[in-house]
């Protein structure tokens, strides 16, 4: 199974977080970290699964530079796709992830698992939640 973690990290919160992911997935996976800013709809054939992972920017929104526009280029050719959604936050209430999850299951997404938010660095709960994620998209 190949499974590509495409994510943005501003402060290294939402990286710990892919790191725990590719970290639960190895030996389980073919796993690929790679950059929103290199990751477009022509790769979504390459990969089984998917790990999406993006924090909370401004107003509860996805990166707005970088991850957002990735993200919509892709959102409408997601329906069928195993994917998990990740990310941290400073504020809030986990709105932006709430709002992206909607997002994902009106464009025909497979959420493998419940998204995983974490407020700023990942403790041991999010971590807990994670690996099960990470078991959850590779199964």
């Amino acid at each position: 199974m190949k499974i590509a973690i495409v994510y943005y990290s501003g402060t290294g919160n939402t990286e710990a977080m892919a790191d725990i992911i590719k970290d639960k997935l190895s030996g389980k996976a073919d796993v690929s970290v790679i950059d929103p800013s290199s990751f477009g709809p022509s790769d979504l054939e390459e990969f089984d699964a998917f790990a999406f992972g993006c924090p909370a920017m401004g107003n509860e929104v996805l990166e707005e530079d970088i991850f957002e526009p990735m993200f919509a280029s892709i959102e409408g050719n997601l329906s069928g796709k195993k994917i998990i959604l990740f990310g941290s936050y400073g504020w809030g209430d986990g709105e932006w992830m709430r709002s992206w999850e909607e997002r994902c299951k009106n464009a025909g997404a497979m959420l493998a698992a419940d998204p995983v938010i974490a407020q700023e660095a990942p403790d041991d709960g999010a971590k807990a939640d994670l690996e099960a994620a990470a078991d959850a998209l590779a199964g």
